[in-house]
């Protein structure tokens, strides 16, 4: 008796756990339906800047203002991301507004961008608000819950490119210890202008570059061409994203190091003599000119400021007028922003203004 006993409950032991183990597969299983995976590679995304696409389970992400949007009807959403170093962040701008910030991991990590949205249409977009020089991020696609769908988002009819330092990428833009470092390149007069015209953004910029000479052993015409800035075999294809108007801000870095001769670029650049104005001059021609014969249509703004490089008396805003005078192109145009007079880098404000500045300049000269 006691035999048949234990083998009974033996056998409701195993029943038991039989049912469990169909419960667990019925519980994935509607949990999975209630998943939707979208691929990165997914044609109802909208990416802007340069954006690493020959991986076939990621994208990579490295310029400052590089941004992946999704539209979708459901009400959450989730990102899977890996960062190669554990320094950049991203701002989640969810339909246009709400803004929150993200610090991948350097782990693959599933990341929550939205959740508990009101049901119907909305837009989420990754936007990295970070230095070129803080690596790349890889992005695995997205995962809306509840099912979900996914919207097609309307084409921009603009694109706008930016050659840039940082004052380009929104570096030092925020004074003291802040939860997301001192980089926003959302906030840059950059991003602020190609959101203005509605335009697609993609910003080639990193902090401490000059045309000439660089903070470090790069300068801007040994990069301008890459996809991924630290990888000098990897070229960008300039056909894929023709913009209307670019604008190039450079010289401020040449500026602070052109007369520094026990600096260790100043050698390798330049020996041991500054080099001449008439250097100068064909240098920054000859940087415009290779932008010219990548973009034969394009309006191009030759910029420069708002730090010391515009101050009154700088001889830089005329070395960049005599190089645009030189090219006889009369969509090839010259725009310097106000000094701004104060310490250290551009913050929020003086960063507005330098937009408003731009969309002035544009909206009265440019037709596009």
């Amino acid at each position: 008796m006691k035999y048949f006993q234990i083998y009974w409950a033996t056998i409701e032991k195993k029943c038991i756990y039989s049912l469990l183990f169909v419960l667990l597969l019925i519980s994935l299983d509607s949990y999975s339906q209630r998943q939707s995976v979208i691929g990165p590679h997914n044609k109802l995304l909208q990416y802007e800047g340069r954006i690493g696409v020959n991986n076939p389970t990621a994208t990579e992400i490295y310029w400052a203002g590089s941004s992946v949007k999704i539209r979708f009807k459901g009400t959450g959403l989730k990102a899977m991301l890996k960062d190669e170093r554990g320094y950049n962040y991203y701002n989640v701008i969810i339909d246009g507004d709400s803004i929150h910030v993200l610090k991948p991991d350097t782990s693959k990590t599933l990341y929550t961008l939205a959740s508990r949205l009101p049901a119907g249409e909305h837009t989420v977009e990754l936007f990295k608000r970070t230095d070129a020089k803080r690596g790349r991020t890889w992005f695995y696609g997205f995962q809306l819950v509840q099912s979900a769908t996914v919207l097609n988002i309307p084409p921009k009819k603009r694109m706008m490119e930016f050659y840039g330092n940082s004052i380009t990428v929104g570096s030092g833009m925020y004074s003291g210890d802040t939860p997301y470092g001192d980089e926003n390149n959302y906030q840059s007069y950059a991003a602020i202008t190609a959101r203005h015209f509605n335009a697609k953004y993609s910003c080639i910029a990193r902090s401490g570059i000059g045309l000439m000479i660089s903070w470090f052993t790069m300068i801007m015409p040994e990069m301008y061409n890459r996809l991924n800035p630290d990888d000098s075999t990897s070229k960008w294809d300039f056909s894929k994203a023709i913009p209307g108007v670019v604008v190039i801000n450079l010289f401020q870095n040449d500026n602070a190091l052109v007369n520094q001769y026990d600096y260790p670029q100043f050698k390798i650049r330049f020996g041991d003599k500054a080099p001449t104005e008439d250097f100068i001059i064909e240098s920054y021609r000859l940087f415009v000119q290779g932008i010219r014969n990548k973009y034969p249509n394009a309006h191009i703004i030759c910029a420069l400021g708002n730090m010391d490089a515009v101050r009154p008396g700088s001889p830089w805003p005329g070395y960049i007028e005599k190089a645009v005078a030189a090219l006889h192109d009369k969509k090839i145009y010259t725009h310097f922003f106000a000094y701004k007079d104060t310490p250290d880098h551009p913050n929020e404000a003086e960063q507005r203004q330098m937009a408003e500045s731009l969309i002035r300049f544009i909206d009265e000269n440019i037709k596009w």
